[in-house]
């Protein structure tokens, strides 16, 4: 049973600093060059605590963490951020064009304190695998700051819509309270929900939920880590100690606006790399069709052939290749798999579910039998790096930093909560869901 509990927010005041001043992405996605913008628009940027800088002669007693913890802690007290007077959900819309099209969206959500459970309990799911250091580097800010500032992205499923409908009444009814514009052109907007009738409905509809992490896994499992620390220091148990909760942004997979858009796969230092070989190995599951051209308004019809039958076989597997060979003619290629092939034979590490996923193709069936690209090498980002941008994947290629690149279809999102909630996961960076969530748009503190 998921529980979601209203909460008091801390957020910034609009009063004392505008919110397209201070707020950020989430750590994950804050480049060196992001990071610098953020620290030149504001002091009181919430950078300094998401992700702030490190320096030489940081020590044990004055570091990124105690830095942030004394500016979270300062802005509290000049009410630069302000706590809402009573506990509250939060309906958070975010306006965007699809990258890459012209079409425009709204995904619709709410923030709220979710109970935390462990994977065993059958209520929270995850479809990908975390990793030791940036679980490490999160727990020991949340030690400090004893605040959640980023947003955990959770999905669940209701076809009846029940809390969109009570989202839509509060935007309805008032302007938002917070609204601003990101760097990546989405607009974002926050409706505090304080009505007692409305947050009933919420906690009504969502408590037979199942809830699948589509951002966020390391963060929820250092919130695990440390809410199991502060039950080791806890005279008596309490369920409803707030190091109990965290705060969760919840979107249902049936509303309108969801979007997970594909992460492409570039691959690099491959010892002894043939592509010749390669489609030797492939041949006797896949299909391969060729978009060869010779000179640059050639390369520009055959990659929108490549992309279009890409698309075109979504229902299928199939993936873009683009590698790099020598002479002067190369060539995209759309590899599909072949009526009637063995896929135990192709998988038979994959589960059925799993192999119904064309990343796990990829990943299993082509990346580590053909390339020798295993799955330790990948966790240890060692010859694989991801682009979101076809563009970006394509020249990785032409510049001569990549052997080769693989395009991908997004994952369905359908897919993805049958696996998560079938106890699987999928490979690292499969899903890429777009936009993200603003850090610091509420934050929630938790005493241990």
């Amino acid at each position: 049973m998921a529980q979601v509990f209203p909460f008091r927010a801390f957020r910034y005041n609009s009063a004392v600093v505008p919110f397209s001043k201070v707020l950020t992405q989430p750590y994950d996605k804050i480049s060196p060059t992001m990071q610098d913008q953020y620290y030149a628009a504001d002091s009181r940027n919430l950078i300094t605590v998401e992700k702030g800088r490190a320096y030489p002669e940081d020590s044990a007693s004055h570091n990124v963490y105690t830095r942030a913890a004394a500016s979270l802690d300062s802005w509290i007290q000049q009410q630069v951020i302000v706590q809402d007077a009573s506990p509250c959900f939060y309906a958070y819309a975010q306006e965007f064009n699809v990258p890459g099209t012209t079409e425009r969206r709204t995904r619709r959500g709410f923030i709220g304190a979710g109970q935390l459970e462990d994977y065993s309990a059958g209520v929270v799911f995850r479809h990908e695998h975390t990793l030791s250091g940036p679980k490490a580097d999160r727990l020991e800010l949340l030690r400090h700051t004893r605040t959640h500032t980023g947003q955990l992205f959770l999905l669940y499923s209701d076809p009846r819509k029940r809390v969109d409908a009570v989202l839509g009444a509060a935007e309805s009814s008032a302007p938002p309270d917070t609204e601003l514009v990101d760097e990546y052109g989405v607009t974002h907007r926050l409706w505090v929900i304080s009505q007692q009738e409305r947050i009933a409905e919420i906690q009504q509809a969502m408590r037979d939920q199942k809830l699948v992490i589509a951002d966020g896994h390391h963060r929820y499992e250092t919130a695990l880590n440390y809410r199991n620390e502060c039950r080791a220091r806890s005279v008596a148990a309490d369920p409803h100690a707030s190091y109990e909760r965290a705060m969760m942004t919840f979107v249902n997979t049936r509303s309108e606006g969801l979007v997970i858009l594909p992460t492409h796969r570039v691959a690099a230092n491959i010892h002894d790399y043939s592509w010749k070989a390669v489609r030797r190995y492939l041949e006797p599951w896949f299909q391969t069709t060729e978009f060869s051209f010779e000179n640059p308004e050639q390369k520009g019809q055959a990659r929108a052939g490549m992309l279009e039958m890409l698309r075109a076989e979504r229902a299928k597997c199939a993936i873009g290749a683009y590698p790099s060979v020598d002479g002067k003619q190369k060539a995209f290629y759309v590899l599909t798999l072949r009526t009637g092939a063995d896929m135990k034979q192709l998988l038979p590490n994959a589960t059925p579910l799993q192999r119904d996923l064309d990343v796990v193709v990829l990943h299993e069936g082509i990346l580590e039998p053909a390339l020798g690209i295993t799955m330790q090498a990948v966790t240890k980002e060692a010859h694989l790096t991801y682009e979101r941008e076809v563009g970006a994947a394509l020249e990785a290629v032409d510049s001569g930093r990549a052997q080769i690149s693989f395009l991908l279809n997004p994952v369905d999102v359908d897919k993805v909560m049958e696996i998560a909630t079938a106890g699987e996961v999928m490979p690292q960076k499969s899903t890429d869901f777009y936009p993200k969530l603003l850090s610091g748009i509420t934050m929630y503190r938790v005493d241990c």
